[in-house]
């Protein structure tokens, strides 16, 4: 009887030890079934994240390009808008050259009065846009950014320019007026230097 009692013993240790084993290996698959949930879940949440992060991206590409479009836009209307100005400005300095040849017992006349009115009326035309004129003197230091010297007083002796020690750059006569729109030249004042 030892030896059937001990084999039955070995019989309940293996069974209880398959019992055990049984136990254990579910657990494993259990384990392994959650790990590979936990494996899907995370690449989905990284999925999510990527995709999330994505149209935050295309999102904040759109804001730029509608503002570089708002932007773009408001060049072209100032490039239009600076253009149209700068084909007013000769018409107002053939006005000037017209007014400044009336005869003095001539100015009270209506239609004198009328084309001082219409020159009136374009250079309001201007201030109203932005356009000042570049305030130039006869004295003025000269300014290569705000004028143009269209010619110098030195004297020509013999087709050549006589060489003069010290060079005034001084404004002697002003030819045409310049213009700033919103303090950028759009023409320079053409004046005579000393």
């Amino acid at each position: 009887m030892t030896d059937e009692k001990k084999i039955e013993e070995e019989v309940l240790e293996n069974i209880e030890n398959m019992k055990k084993a049984e136990v254990a290996s579910e657990e494993a698959i259990e384990k392994e079934r959650k790990k590979s949930i936990f494996k899907k879940v995370v690449k989905q949440e990284s999925k999510e994240e990527e995709y999330l992060l994505g149209w935050r991206r295309c999102l904040a590409d759109f804001e730029n390009y509608k503002k570089r479009q708002q932007e773009s836009a408001k060049n072209i209307g100032g490039y239009i808008k600076e253009d149209l100005l700068l084909q007013i400005i000769p018409v107002i300095d053939n006005f000037h050259s017209a007014t400044e040849h009336i005869p003095e017992e001539q100015k009270n006349v209506p239609w004198v009065t009328g084309i001082m009115y219409i020159q009136k009326q374009l250079e309001d035309v201007l201030k109203e846009n932005g356009v000042t004129e570049i305030s130039v003197k006869v004295g003025d230091e000269f300014d290569p950014n705000l004028h143009e010297a269209v010619a110098s007083s030195q004297d020509v002796v013999n087709g050549e320019q006589e060489e003069k020690k010290e060079l005034k750059n001084k404004i002697k006569k002003v030819v045409l007026k310049g213009y700033e729109l919103s303090e950028k030249v759009i023409r320079a004042a053409r004046v005579i230097v000393e």
